[in-house]
This record gives C-alpha cells, sequence and structure tokens, in this order.
C-alpha cells in the first residue's frame, strides 16, 4: 500500500484542527450516466443494501442500474439548480458558512473541509486537503442528524478506509447524531414557524422522514427512536397538540417492509379525511435534495391534491440559513473541546 505523505512540521507550522463535513452524495449531472455511477456506488454499499451478494448484484445490475437512472435522471433535472445539484450546492455554502463562524473564534487554527459519501468531492480527496494544511487533529461531523448504519456508519468506514493511506494518523473524533440538540431543534421549529408566517396559516404539520427497512431497526439500529425524539421536541417547541401533527417515513426502495407508516400513505389519509391543507418538513435532511424538492414537493404534492386536497406545502430544509450554521458551528466547538 503506497502511503500518503503528509507535510512535517518542520514543513508547515502550524498544526491545524481539521473538521470534515459529510453529506450523503449526488449526481455530478441530471444525465442517465452521471446518475447510474452515482447509483451503483450507493447501492454497491454492504451497509446500504443488507441482502446477500449473490441475490443483490445480479438485481442491481440487471435490472436496478439499467433502468433506474432513466426515471432518476428526469426527476433530477426538475430540480437542478444553475450551480449544480441542490444536495451540493447548499452543503458547500453550509460548509462555507460553518468555516466562517469557526475562523470568528479560533482564526486559521481550524479548517473546514466537505466531503460526499459517493460522488464528489469525495471523502478521501477532503482529507488529502486537509493534510495538505497539516490537520493533527481531526473532527468528523456526517450531515445526518439521526444515527443510521447505512449512513452514518458508510461515513465512518469511507474515513477510516481513507486514513489507512494516511502514514501519520490525526487524533480523529466523530459525532455520531444530533437528533437532540438544541441548536437544531431550534432550527427546525423557527423554520417552520417562518414558512407558517410566509404562507400566512398554520396547518397540520407532516413529520417525513427518509426510511429505511424495518430490519435495520429490529437488529439494532437507533434510527426509529431519535427521529421519534426529534419530531417530539419539535412539535413541543411549536405547541402542537395531539392531532396537529404526524409522524411517517418516505423513500421506500424495493418490496422489503420499511418504517412505517409511509409518507404517500399518510398523505392520502390525511386527505380522504377531509384535511385540506397540509405542511411537510424533513428534519433527517440538512439540506434540501432530490427527497424533499422532488419527491415530497411535487409527487406527494400531486398525490394530495389527487385526492382531494387543496395544497402542500414543503418547509424549506435548513440549508445554509443562519440558525443551522450556527448550530452546527456550535456542536462543533463544543466536540472540539480540548484542542483548541
Amino acid at each position: 500500500m503506497a502511503y500518503y505523505r503528509a507535510a512535517s512540521p518542520s514543513e508547515s507550522t502550524p498544526t491545524r484542527v481539521g473538521v470534515l463535513l459529510v453529506n450523503l452524495g449526488t449526481p455530478d449531472s441530471p444525465t442517465y450516466f452521471a446518475v447510474q455511477r452515482y447509483l451503483r456506488a450507493f447501492l454497491s454499499d454492504r451497509r446500504v443494501i443488507e441482502t446477500a451478494r449473490p441475490i443483490w448484484l445480479p438485481l442491481l445490475y440487471g435490472v436496478v442500474l439499467p433502468f433506474r437512472p432513466l426515471r432518476a435522471a428526469r426527476n433530477y433535472r426538475k430540480i437542478w439548480m444553475p450551480e449544480g445539484s441542490p444536495l451540493a450546492v447548499y452543503s458547500r455554502r453550509l460548509a462555507l458558512k460553518i468555516g466562517g463562524l469557526l475562523q470568528e473564534k479560533s482564526g486559521d487554527a481550524v479548517l473546514v473541509e466537505l466531503g460526499m459519501t459517493y460522488g464528489n468531492p469525495g471523502i478521501a480527496a477532503a482529507l488529502e486537503s486537509l493534510a495538505r494544511h497539516n490537520v493533527r487533529k481531526l473532527l468528523v461531523l456526517p450531515l445526518f442528524p439521526h444515527y443510521c448504519s447505512s449512513t452514518t456508519g458508510s461515513v465512518f468506514d469511507r474515513t477510516t478506509g481513507a486514513l489507512r493511506r494516511w502514514r501519520w494518523l490525526p487524533e480523529t473524533r466523530f459525532i455520531n447524531d444530533y437528533h437532540d440538540d438544541a441548536g437544531y431543534i431550534d432550527a427546525l421549529g423557527a423554520a417552520i414557524e417562518k414558512h407558517w408566517v410566509h404562507v400566512g396559516a398554520r396547518s397540520h404539520l407532516l413529520f417525513s422522514y427518509h426510511g429505511i427497512p424495518a430490519s435495520y431497526v429490529a437488529n439494532g439500529d437507533p434510527y426509529r427512536s431519535q427521529t421519534e425524539v426529534t419530531t417530539r421536541l419539535v412539535a413541543a417547541r411549536l405547541g402542537l397538540k395531539h392531532g396537529e401533527w404526524s409522524h411517517c417515513y418516505q423513500s421506500r426502495f424495493g418490496r422489503v417492509a420499511w418504517l412505517q407508516p409511509y409518507t404517500i400513505d399518510e398523505v392520502e389519509a390525511l386527505a380522504k379525511r377531509g384535511v385540506r391543507e397540509l405542511t411537510v418538513a424533513s428534519p433527517s435532511f440538512a439540506v434540501d435534495c432530490l427527497e424533499t424538492l422532488e419527491e415530497v414537493a411535487i409527487e406527494y404534492r400531486a398525490r394530495f391534491l389527487a385526492r382531494g386536497g387543496q395544497e402542500l406545502r414543503l418547509v424549506p430544509g435548513l440549508n445554509d440559513g443562519d440558525r443551522h450554521a450556527r448550530a452546527l458551528a456550535d456542536k462543533i466547538a463544543s466536540a472540539l473541546n480540548g484542542w483548541i
């Protein structure tokens, strides 16, 4: 194995603390082959798909990868921004804002880099950039508020895998989740309140989290319990009563049972029950992406209207908002205690 050669203290001083922010990733462009490359990396991860390889790989290469990119690319084109994928654009902006807040406190002693578990910029490239700046202490913050093996666990795997190439390993800390962090809860609550002020009224609030297979939770994944804590805390922050909010899971993939209730079923049930206006918040996504801007704001809205609803509105993601950046910067600063 060829080891990455970082600068020695005599060549580059002072030593610095590196903060690696990691999001899931996104295709480089809304085209068939770019989406196919992204899905191949994502769906080949054993933490994402735990099905035995002899069963899964023929399905992946024979069914999923030839056909799924066709629809996914069309959906990406609906939401693509001039600067690129919304997930990439907002993640970069958020990283820059967090870096600026940390520099206000610590100057250039702390450097922030953004990496993606799948796609560009990769985790290995982000770590090499930190190494070139003589980083000797490393804090990793996955941009997933709720711990899940298939997201947070994959960040750990890829980070440690990349660090295997470092001859001089940095002292490393890893933030598992921030689902009940006071700053994060406040940012969520404030975003929902701002949205209601903007539209001029409150409506039934649907908390829609990214789903995972139910078997993952049965085998010990804390994701469901953490999402439920977030929902209760935000509902309390907003002063919502029982019956004024619902909790559900979206983005089901494949035929196995996922966490329930499913968002699409809840959307249709609320419309049939007589709910005419619906607010949807997606607390598991740090920034807006395909799952919020297309799946919720376009697909689920159409289903809600078709079942008799009058309006479904998506609360914009926290993205690079000031409260969000401050909450994560404070979380990072706390985790850096003793290093600065």
